[in-house]
């Protein structure tokens, strides 16, 4: 099985079913298979062939699924990188990945313009110059049907890490990887073929595109895509197409939880509320709940380079555990919490977080001392560091690399963040180490909230739910905390700016 044979599976079986909704197009299965025969016909005439790598810089639109499949459709390697990404990013990833061709959206098109390059250059929205036209390339008959002829086991998706510690990352992805973390995630959150998915968060990310898009080709879902995310789109897109299932950073709840429109909002199609990237505090979850009228949101937690697989934390969970992960892998995934020398760890002990499966990752791209450094035998080493309560509940303690170690003493960022963001007048809180004269590293807290908030009123605010050593020494209120593209707060510019 291979992920092009999928789509020509249920082209057959669903001809006439909308697979894809986005920007005002509305593809049924049988269409897109047609418009991905076409495209991989004229990218094989362009010399694209088996095992060649393939660089997707576009949003969330419906070319984003005809590029994507049209690729696997020859044997080829996708590389789909970040709509945010600039020049400089888009040329290392290109020259990292050994890319033969590169394939852009004319929203981003601007971006691109300047690149200097001898690659097979395609966008959508006619030719320019040296960039030839996707809908021309899709357009492309032959009496040939093709088939894909890869193999489970051979390499189909490289995912570039967001390089928040250095250069990104390739992570390479086989087809049985993908397949399984798409499998789980069909049968943990109930896809079927009446699914309709709303996939808002980028595609180039591995939850949106492994668990989501993958998962609902598997079942024969519709696809509804937009290429951004606000919160009126989001709440208007959900009523207008009777969605079903969403994926989001927390920031996403959050932001939508406080829009004006969400309580005349009809949002009653939905079934499955799926966060991942944190985990919320029981605060926000009671928020999120109350404002999205749901008692069935769901935390994910995993890596990219494990698919992403990892836990589970149900719906009916999160009232006596919300800031779990939950207690048990999801499908085809197994985990443990190891200590230093590689034991489990006893109940309420820190230890890091291990996972394996068949969703794990070949590798680094061309980085075989970071692959070997990021396993132990077969199994994954997240960089989690984590603890099971006295039910059997994982709770992260933080990033094994964000740990702060002053006068000697271990302390973890997330537990003061916690605090700090329980204050009625934070919005978010970031906790780094920097370094001191003495202590080798002391605690700083970043942080945005309503108006100014006065430095006193947050230490005294610690100070009554930390021990004095946690309590940090230095405090810097921020119009608002760095964000990757997925989402997540990048500490390294403010460990930076500390220094």
């Amino acid at each position: 099985m291979n992920l092009s044979r999928i789509l020509e599976h249920n082209a057959r079986k669903f001809p006439t079913k909308e697979a894809i909704i986005g920007m005002g197009q509305r593809l049924t299965y049988e269409v897109l298979d047609r418009q991905v025969e076409g495209l991989a016909h004229g990218l094989m005439t362009k010399g694209i062939t088996a095992g060649d790598k393939v660089v997707l810089f576009m949003p969330n639109v419906t070319e984003f699924v005809v590029v994507y499949f049209a690729v696997h459709r020859l044997g080829g390697v996708i590389v789909p990188i970040n709509a945010k990404s600039t020049i400089p990013e888009i040329e290392y990833i290109l020259e990292h990945s050994d890319a033969k061709a590169l394939v852009v959206h004319e929203l981003l098109f601007e971006v691109v313009k300047p690149l200097q390059s001898n690659l097979l250059l395609l966008k959508t929205g006619g030719s320019v110059g040296k960039w030839h036209s996707f809908e021309r390339f899709v357009e492309t008959k032959s009496h040939v049907k093709l088939q894909s002829a890869s193999s489970d086991d051979e390499p189909c998706t490289i995912l570039y890490t967001s390089g928040t510690t250095g250069r990104p990352k390739g992570v390479l992805f086989s087809h049985r990887n993908v397949l399984t973390v798409a499998q789980m995630i069909c049968i943990e959150m109930e896809m079927k073929p009446e699914s309709r998915l709303l996939l808002m968060m980028p595609l180039s990310h591995s939850a949106p595109l492994h668990l989501f898009l993958l998962a609902g080709m598997i079942v024969g879902a519709t696809h509804v895509l937009t290429p951004t995310f606000t919160p009126e789109l989001l709440l208007k897109t959900v009523e207008t197409e009777r969605t079903t299932h969403f994926f989001g950073a927390p920031v996403a709840y959050l932001l939508t939880g406080k829009d004006s429109g969400i309580a005349k909002t009809d949002l009653s199609s939905m079934k499955w509320w799926v966060y991942g990237g944190a985990p919320l505090s029981k605060g926000e979850v009671e928020f999120i709940q109350s404002a999205f009228r749901t008692d069935n949101l769901v935390c994910v937690y995993g890596l990219t380079e494990a698919g992403p697989s990892g836990t589970l934390l149900l719906g009916h969970e999160h009232a006596d555990k919300a800031g779990s992960i939950g207690k048990r892998a999801a499908l085809f995934t197994e985990l443990r919490i190891v200590d230093g020398n590689g034991e489990d760890v006893a109940t309420g002990k820190v230890g890091e977080i291990y996972l394996r499966g068949d969703g794990t990752m070949l590798g680094y791209y061309k980085n075989e001392e970071a692959t070997l450094a990021t396993f132990d035998g077969d199994w994954l080493k997240t960089g989690d560091l984590a603890r099971f309560d006295e039910d059997g509940y994982i709770f992260i303690v933080d990033r094994k690399k964000d740990l702060i170690i002053t006068g000697g003493v271990n302390v973890y960022p997330k537990e003061i963040e916690d605090v700090l963001v329980s204050h009625p007048s934070v919005n978010e809180v970031a906790v780094v180490g920097v370094p001191h004269p003495e202590w080798g590293e002391t605690v700083k807290a970043y942080f945005s909230g309503h108006g100014e908030i006065a430095i006193s009123d947050l230490k005294a605010f610690t100070q009554e739910k930390l021990s004095a050593y946690k309590v940090p020494k230095l405090f810097e209120q921020v119009d608002a905390l760095p964000r990757n593209a997925s989402g997540k707060i990048l500490k390294q510019p403010l460990r930076e700016r500390g220094e």
